[in-house]
């Protein structure tokens, strides 16, 4: 005789015997066997480079399916950016405001995509030249009666390569010489003066 509390198991079993009950076997349920069954894996196609994959049908509910970290990241980068941002306004204008972007192209137009200072091109540089502000823009946005947009004028912009971009940076070469370079051009991208720039060539007016 033993003491025991009720339950739902079937029979009554002393401590000694009811380590060996069958009720005590774990139930088979894998696969299909679970209650919860729903087909098991699905191949499919990783949204990003096509390679097949296998996932589960809960992991395949979203809008677009990886076959890793790398990918979705990839995705998320091209998916996400402009007009696929959530936040999207109807893009930029530019970093010095509205009117840049145009006046950028004309100078570049204009200087031949070439420093006006050493001659440097764009294909020297693998890149387009640096528009450099003669007049900076921060003095036109100090004044009360100007804006950002108002230094966005052809007349104060020239093309420099970036060495040459940070000696007028830095006041090695002066605004007068800058827009007298510029001036050489002759709005085609040819220089109108015979042979090559030297940079100690034309007027080192200081301003």
């Amino acid at each position: 005789m033993f003491e025991y509390y009720p339950s739902e198991k079937p029979g009554k079993f002393c401590s000694e015997c009811v380590e060996s009950e069958s009720w005590r076997t774990p139930l088979d349920i894998d696969g299909e066997k679970n209650p919860r069954w729903n087909g098991g894996k699905a191949t499919v196609a990783c949204d990003e480079c096509d390679a097949t994959v296998e996932r589960y049908p809960h992991q395949i509910t979203g809008e677009a399916t990886f076959c890793g970290p790398d990918c979705q990241y990839a995705w998320l980068s091209e998916q996400f950016t402009g007009e696929g941002h959530p936040n999207w306004e109807g893009g930029t204008v530019g970093p010095y405001g509205k009117g840049w972007n145009a006046v950028r192209a004309a100078a570049l137009e204009r200087d031949g995509h070439e420093c006006v200072v050493c001659g440097t091109t764009a294909e020297e540089l693998g890149r387009n030249p640096d528009v450099h502000h003669v007049v900076p823009v921060r003095a036109f946005v100090e004044m009360p009666v100007l804006a950002e947009r108002d230094a966005h004028t052809l007349d104060n912009v020239v093309s420099l390569c970036p060495p040459c971009h940070r000696r007028a940076e830095f006041g090695c070469i002066s605004r007068a010489e800058l827009r007298w370079r510029a001036a050489q051009f002759d709005g085609v991208g040819e220089c109108s003066r015979s042979g090559p720039i030297s940079i100690d060539s034309g007027p080192t007016i200081s301003t």
